[in-house]
């Protein structure tokens, strides 16, 4: 039997982002992405302490912020680009992880760029 090199973590996250941007959110289609069998992902992701559905929940997460922040997206897109079934699922899912709905969320960040710009503006202003 010839020894399988283990992804890390971080890789195993990456390959779920890859997964999820070919449209294959499923355990599948990552184990493909990282070339080891779908049980082996399964088994290291055990030793690691976490399992497959954690690991995916977390990432979609961390995207779902990014994405809500950082676009003008609507939900469907997101929720589409996520995996969700529907938009109404990823906004259940994001309101019970972040206990806040997105798109108050999205408002939220927005606000906070919006603060942070004046305020930048502002000191080059002093400054002059």
């Amino acid at each position: 039997m010839r020894a399988v090199r283990l992804p890390s973590s971080e890789a195993v996250r990456a390959a779920i982002v890859a997964s999820l941007r070919q449209g294959d959110a499923t355990i599948n289609g990552t184990a493909r992405v990282c070339k080891i069998s779908t049980r082996t992902l399964q088994r290291h992701l055990g030793r690691m302490g976490t399992s497959y559905r954690a690991m995916l929940a977390e990432v979609r997460l961390n995207m779902a912020c990014q994405l809500l922040a950082d676009s003008s997206k609507p939900l469907s897109d997101v929720a589409k680009f996520l995996g969700y079934s529907s938009a109404s699922s990823f906004s259940r899912t994001f309101a019970r992880l972040m206990k806040v709905q997105p798109v108050v969320y999205r408002r939220q960040q927005l606000a906070d760029k919006q603060q942070q710009v004046p305020h930048r503006r502002r000191l080059c202003a002093i400054d002059s």
